[in-house]
C-alpha cells in the first residue's frame, strides 16, 4: 500500500511537473510575441517622429531662407537709396564747386580793382600831402611861428575846451542824477519817518541814588568800610561818597551790574537795615529783578516792531541795550526806531520788511556785550547773529551798517540809512561843548590843507563847510573837483552824525579906480 501510494505520488508530481512546464513555455511564447508588438510599436513610432522632424527641419530652414532673402532685398534697397543720396550730394558739390570757382574769379577781379584805386588813392594822397605841405609852409611864414609852436597851442586850446566841457557835462548828470536820487530817496525816508512811531525822547542809565538823609552815607559805608567794601565785591560797582547831600554815585562799566547795584542800594536804603549778610540778599534779589525787566524790556521791543519771538538767549541779549547809551541816546530805543525806518523803507521799495526789521532791531546787539569782547560792535553782533543762525541778510546789514564789511544785499543799505537817520536827527543824541568845537576845527584844519585855500568856514553847526579858494589858483573845473576831494577827505578823516554839505566858492573881483 505504501508503494502504490508512493508510485501515484511520483506520477502526480511528473504531472504537475509537465503541467507546469507546459504553462511556462506558454507564458514564455506570449512573453517573446508582446516583446516583438513593443518592438514593432516602437519602431513605427520612431519612424514618424524622425519623418515629423525633417518635416519641420526643412520648414524652419525655408523660412530662414525666406528671412535672409527679405534682409537681402532690404540691404539692397539701402545701397541702392545711399548711392541715390550719393549722387545727389555730388551733383550739389560739384555744383558748390562751380559757384566757389565763380566767386573765386570775381573776388581775384575786385582785389584787382582794389590794388589799382589803393596805388591811385597813395598817388592822390602823396599828391594832398605835398598841397599840406606847401600850405603849411606858407602858413609859417605868415604866421611867424613853426608847426611844432601851433599845434601846441592848438592842443592846449583844445584840451582846455575839452576839459571844460566835460567838468559841465559830468557836472550837469551828477547834479541830475542826485537831484532824482535825493527826490526818490526823500519820498521814501519822509514816508517811512511820518508812519514811524519810535518815541524822539532819550533816555540816560541813571548812577545815582538819592538818600533820606546824609547819616545813611556813614551805614552805607558802614564800621571800617565793611558794609561798602563788601557791596563793591559783590557787586563790582564802585560807590562814590561825596560831598554831594543826600546822593551816592555809583560808577561802574557795565551798565547791568551798575543798574542791579542801583536796585539793591536802593532796596537796602528803603529797608534801613544795612550788613553784609542783608546786603547779600538785596543783591540776589535785585539780580532777578534786573533779569526780569532785562526779559521784558526785550519782549516789549519786539512786540513794538510786531516781530515774532527770539530765542530766549538772544532775547536777553537785546534786552540789556536798555541799560546802554550812546552819545546820550538809549540803544534800545534807537534799536527799535531803526527796526520801524528799515522795515518801512523796505516795503516803500517792495523787499522782505520783516526781514529789515528784524536786521534793524539786531544792528547794534554788539554793544550789548562790547565791553567783554574785544572788537567793533558791528562785528560782535555779526558773530553772536551768526550763532543763533539769523539770516545771512540779517547778518551781512549787522556787520556791513559801518562799513566794516561790505553791504551785500539792498536791506543791508537801508538798515545803515536808517542808523544815521535815527542818530542825526535832531534832539537825538547829546555832544559835549569841547567835541562840537573841535569836530568844528578839524572840519576847518581839513579844508585848509588843500592848494589854494585862502578861508574855510563850519557853519550850519557844522553841517556845511564854506571854502573860500584863490581865483588865479583855482579854475572852475578844479572847483568841482577840489568839493569831491574835501568831502572824501573828511569822510575818511572824520567822525560825524549825518551828512556835511561842502561849497566850494570862487569869486573873481574887476576893480577899478576913478581919479
Amino acid at each position: 500500500m505504501s508503494v502504490l501510494n508512493v508510485i501515484i505520488g511520483l506520477v502526480g508530481a511528473g504531472i504537475g511537473a509537465a503541467l507546469a512546464l507546459f504553462f511556462y513555455i506558454q507564458s514564455l511564447k506570449r512573453a517573446r510575441s508582446t516583446v516583438s508588438e513593443l518592438i514593432q510599436n516602437a519602431k513605427k513610432e520612431s519612424d514618424s517622429i524622425i519623418r515629423e522632424a525633417r518635416l519641420e527641419a526643412k520648414d524652419e530652414a525655408i523660412r530662414i531662407k525666406q528671412r535672409a532673402e527679405e534682409k537681402a532685398h532690404n540691404k539692397i534697397r539701402e545701397v541702392r537709396e545711399l548711392e541715390k543720396k550719393l549722387a545727389k550730394r555730388e551733383f550739389y558739390i560739384e555744383r558748390k564747386m562751380e559757384v566757389a570757382d565763380k566767386k573765386s574769379e570775381e573776388l581775384d577781379k575786385r582785389e584787382n580793382n582794389l590794388r589799382k584805386q589803393q596805388s591811385f588813392v597813395s598817388q592822390k594822397e602823396n599828391e594832398i600831402q605835398k598841397i599840406i605841405e606847401m600850405q603849411n609852409e606858407r602858413l609859417e611864414r605868415i604866421a611867424g611861428m613853426s608847426r611844432k609852436e601851433a599845434q601846441d597851442i592848438l592842443m592846449e586850446n583844445l584840451m582846455e575846451t575839452a576839459r571844460s566841457g566835460i567838468s559841465k557835462k559830468v557836472k550837469e548828470m551828477r547834479d541830475k542824477t542826485m537831484a532824482e536820487a535825493t527826490r526818490e530817496a526823500k519820498k521814501i525816508i519822509v514816508s517811512a519817518i511820518q508812519r514811524s512811531a519810535a518815541d524822539h525822547t532819550a533816555e540816560t542809565t541813571v548812577s545815582v541814588v538819592n538818600l533820606p538823609n546824609d547819616n545813611m552815607k556813614g551805614r552805607i559805608i558802614g564800621r571800617e568800610g565793611r558794609n561798602i567794601r563788601h557791596f563793591e565785591s559783590l557787586t563790582g560797582v564802585e560807590i562814590i561818597v561825596d560831598d554831594t547831600p543826600e546822593a551816592v554815585v555809583l560808577s561802574g562799566f557795565d551798565p547791568v551790574r551798575r543798574e542791579i547795584a542801583r536796585v539793591a542800594l536802593e532796596k537796602l536804603v528803603l529797608d534801613g537795615r544795612i550788613h553784609p549778610s542783608r546786603i547779600e540778599e538785596m543783591i540776589k534779589k535785585a539780580t532777578v529783578e534786573v533779569e526780569e525787566s532785562i526779559m521784558h524790556a526785550a519782549e516789549e521791543a519786539i512786540d513794538e516792531v510786531n516781530l515774532p519771538p527770539f530765542r530766549p538767549e538772544l532775547m536777553k541779549i537785546i534786552g540789556k541795550l536798555r541799560y546802554r547809551t550812546s552819545y546820550g541816546q538809549n540803544v534800545l530805543k534807537h534799536s527799535v526806531e531803526v527796526a520801524w525806518l528799515s522795515g518801512l523803507m523796505a516795503a516803500e521799495l517792495g523787499l522782505n520788511g520783516e526781514i529789515a526789521k528784524r536786521a534793524g532791531l539786531l544792528h547794534d546787539i554788539g554793544k550789548a556785550i562790547d565791553r567783554n569782547v574785544t572788537g567793533t560792535h558791528a562785528l560782535i553782533g555779526m558773530d553772536i547773529a551768526k550763532k543763533f543762525k539769523e539770516n545771512e541778510i540779517v547778518i551781512n546789514a549787522i556787520g556791513s551798517h559801518h562799513e566794516e564789511i561790505e553791504a551785500t544785499h539792498p536791506i543791508s543799505v537801508i538798515v545803515a540809512a536808517a542808523d544815521q537817520i535815527s542818530g542825526s536827527r535832531r534832539g537825538a543824541r547829546g555832544d559835549t561843548l569841547e567835541n562840537y568845537i573841535q569836530r568844528l576845527a578839524k572840519l576847518e584844519e581839513i579844508a585848509n590843507n588843500f592848494e589854494g585855500v585862502t578861508k574855510t568856514y563850519a557853519i550850519q553847526a557844522g553841517r556845511e563847510v564854506r571854502v573860500i579858494v584863490e581865483n588865479d589858483v583855482v579854475s572852475d573845473v578844479e572847483a568841482d573837483n577840489l568839493a569831491d576831494e574835501i568831502a572824501t577827505k573828511i569822510q575818511t578823516d572824520l567822525n560825524y552824525p549825518g551828512q556835511i554839505k561842502v561849497v566850494v566858492v570862487r569869486e573873481h573881483r574887476s576893480i577899478s579906480y576913478a581919479k
